[in-house]
């Protein structure tokens, strides 16, 4: 089977020289895209409240469609869930991707349209595949299977129509997957699709350890709780003593950075490689083009219009892909195939090259601390907890941080919920990586290393260990399940998270 790789080669040869084109002229690509997407929907009913069929220009487009986030259209969607067409997207959309709750808590269910599923995700995905393949000309990855992490159908809907369907997005696109690509993949829909983390693990363990596994595909933060099962169950030092044959892993949905480190202390690094993907619940948006650094190219060819918020001056009105800056950082408004018209993802980038346009995830609008001018952003903390595990070899399973307010007895400063891969650290061994960690932190954030600055404005950071498993009962507890998509907030600018989860560490242990 070494030889089907090189037989379907050229298909994603193909697919790689069109993200090249769609590349090398940004404005022209993105200017056809948004007019495709306009014309596309003139008879919904979005397209006639802003009457698409006399946008001609980008000019016109963003003075006449308003920005919006999710509590704007939460009616139109669930309109949609009950079953009215042409609604934000031509015809009726009968899959949704439940996502992360908004200011007042509920969840968001995210439209994944039938355009979105095959011009957006599994477009995505050939991407993803595309570029490896011309990264790697060696490469043998479907001379096995893939073994791909995925979620449930778990939802908060309480009277869900029989003809819909909601859940993580990995689900929407297990349940929709070509036949064909399933003979390339484990482990099957039904195992897959559980949502019971704790009869799910070993399932997945089972179905997978005596396969030929030769690429992954799943979040760090779970994979890694299942590749660790995966080696014990076989009684093997790293997980290419069970998959001689693995190459690769394509992760997303949380920064690599932190778990960089055990992935390398389990893997042959020789034969291994990692591959940074966006594939969000929105839509996919990039991918990682090169294994120097883990910087994303911008995705032009998935079916979405982009437009950026400068994160410096959020008062200006946003600009498209053709007038982004290098350095700066945005927060990213999307329009696409989804029904999403100037659509505030919440997520923020970095640009770091203009041509080709890259970028590096640089967190969550709504995830950061500034309770003392800091500024503190969520890549800041990925790099300072992966250079702090570098140094101690204490590794990071999960982590959260939030302010500690000045006191009578206490000075201001941050304070970190974090769970170690080893439960017996010392109070000594601890309170190193807390120094390490501050330390490592003024490097990445100058704003952070000025108010630390003789400990005058802020005091070094507090760790509080948190005993094992305590996040997933956490996320079990406020979602209803843990793994697939599940992710922990890394940064608050209040304290009602860690809060939370300090109470749940104390009495529940």
């Amino acid at each position: 089977m070494a030889g089907i790789t090189t037989l379907i080669r050229p298909y994603f040869s193909h697919i790689y020289k069109q993200i090249i084109t769609a590349s090398s002229d940004v404005e022209k690509s993105q200017r056809a895209l948004l007019k495709w997407l306009l014309s596309s929907s003139v008879s919904t009913e979005i397209g006639r409240r802003y009457d698409f069929s006399s946008i001609e220009t980008y000019a016109q487009y963003s003075s006449r469609v308003p920005i919006v986030q999710y509590s704007d259209i939460r009616n139109d969607v669930m309109r949609m869930i009950a079953g009215e067409p042409d609604l934000l997207w031509r015809g009726r959309c009968r899959w949704y991707a439940q996502s992360s709750g908004t200011n007042d808590g509920r969840s968001k269910y995210i439209p994944v349209t039938s355009d979105s599923f095959s011009h957006t995700h599994y477009r995505g995905g050939k991407d993803v595949v595309a570029t490896y393949l011309h990264l790697n000309p060696h490469s043998k990855l479907f001379s096995g299977q893939a073994f791909i992490l995925g979620g449930s159908f778990a939802n908060a809907i309480a009277d869900l129509p029989p003809a819909m369907h909601v859940g993580d997005l990995s689900a929407n696109l297990i349940e929709n997957i070509s036949p064909l690509a399933n003979l390339l993949r484990v482990p099957s829909k039904k195992i897959a699709l559980l949502p019971d983390w704790e009869i799910k693990l070993p399932a997945l363990v089972k179905a997978s350890a005596d396969r030929n596994i030769t690429n992954l595909s799943g979040v760090p933060s779970w994979f890694l709780t299942v590749l660790k099962e995966v080696i014990k169950s076989k009684g093997a030092t790293t997980i290419h003593d069970v998959w001689p044959n693995l190459e690769v892993f394509f992760h997303g949905g949380i920064s690599f950075a932190p778990y960089r480190m055990q992935y390398q202390s389990i893997c042959d690094m020789s034969k291994m490689h990692f591959v940074n993907t966006y594939n969000a619940s929105e839509g996919f948006f990039g991918v990682q083009n090169d294994f120097v650094s883990d910087d994303m190219l911008l995705l032009l060819d998935t079916g979405v219009f982009y437009e950026f918020i400068p994160m410096d001056a959020p008062e200006t009105a946003p600009i498209p892909v053709w007038e982004l800056q290098k350095g700066r950082t945005y927060e990213v408004l999307i329009s696409s195939c989804n029904g999403l018209w100037r659509y505030r993802i919440g997520d923020t980038v970095t640009i770091t090259s203009i041509s080709p346009v890259k970028f590096q995830i640089a967190g969550r609008t709504k995830h950061f601390i500034n309770a003392f001018g800091e500024e503190l952003m969520v890549y800041n903390a990925d790099a300072a907890v992966a250079k702090a595990s570098a140094e101690t070899g204490m590794g990071v399973i999960n982590y959260t941080a939030a302010p500690l307010f000045a006191s009578d007895d206490n000075k201001a400063a941050h304070q970190w919920f974090v769970e170690f891969d080893n439960e017996n650290y010392t109070a000594s061994e601890i309170e190193n990586f807390a120094r390490i960690l501050d330390n490592a932190l003024c490097m990445e954030n100058s704003d952070y290393e000025a108010k630390r600055a003789n400990s005058i404005f802020l005091d070094t950071l507090k760790i509080i260990p948190a005993h094992r498993g305590v996040f997933d009962n956490w996320l079990r507890n406020r979602t209803g399940a843990i793994g697939g998509q599940r992710k922990i907030p890394r940064l608050s600018n209040d304290r009602s998270i860690i809060e939370s989860l300090i109470k749940l560490n104390n009495t529940a242990y």
